[in-house]
């Protein structure tokens, strides 16, 4: 899949777009890495968006063009990774919440002082603090720049294992299986998922 084509699919259908991105490398500089968990939130109708029943500054980016990044600051002291989807002004959003290091491994672990490449990015908090992502990075174009940028798999994952969205308060999109895995890299995960697990 060229990165247009993923570019086309990130504005048709946000759940689609999430699978698709699982795989592609995450790339800064020296630093790279493969997407292996990601969430889906889905604009107006998805209690679980930032978007939910409101347009504001803090979540301005995800109404803009499919493809670019939608930085954030959560609970005082993380960065979150996002690519926008769905098409400019309905807002939707995939997170990226764990990769596996490729390189860079050293600068990884000195701004994490973790030595544990599992530790690395396990988590959208620690990946943007691997990476050194921030608000400077916010609606950076990830599929065309030269900077930050995420190159898409050629192919999809073959093993994927689906769940519920990490950290959403009851009633608000909790219920949704929409946090999307790479079964045969459950290593560099975030978080276990419970038992059963549903793979598709």
């Amino acid at each position: 899949m060229t990165q247009d084509d993923f570019r086309n699919l990130a504005e048709r259908d946000v759940i689609t777009a999430s699978h698709r991105l699982l795989g592609g490398i995450l790339r800064l500089g020296e630093l790279s890495a493969r997407i292996v968990e990601v969430e889906a939130y889905r604009g107006l109708d998805d209690a679980g968006c930032h978007a939910y029943n409101r347009r504001g500054p803090k979540c301005e980016t995800m109404y803009g063009r499919p493809g670019h990044a939608y930085v954030y600051f959560t609970y005082g002291n993380h960065w979150m990774l996002n690519l926008v989807a769905l098409p400019v002004d309905l807002a939707g959003a995939i997170l990226i919440r764990a990769a596996e290091p490729l390189t860079g491994f050293e600068t990884m672990q000195e701004r994490r002082k973790k030595s544990d490449l599992r530790q690395l990015l396990s988590g959208p908090g620690k990946l943007c603090q691997a990476f050194g992502i921030d608000r400077r990075f916010d609606n950076t174009d990830l599929l065309g720049s030269e900077e930050l940028s995420i190159e898409i798999a050629p192919k999809p994952v073959t093993n994927m294992v689906t769940g519920t969205r990490i950290g959403l308060a009851v009633g608000k999109g909790d219920e949704l299986p929409w946090r999307f895995i790479d079964g045969d890299r459950m290593t560099w995960i975030s978080r276990p998922l419970p038992k059963p697990l549903a793979r598709t």
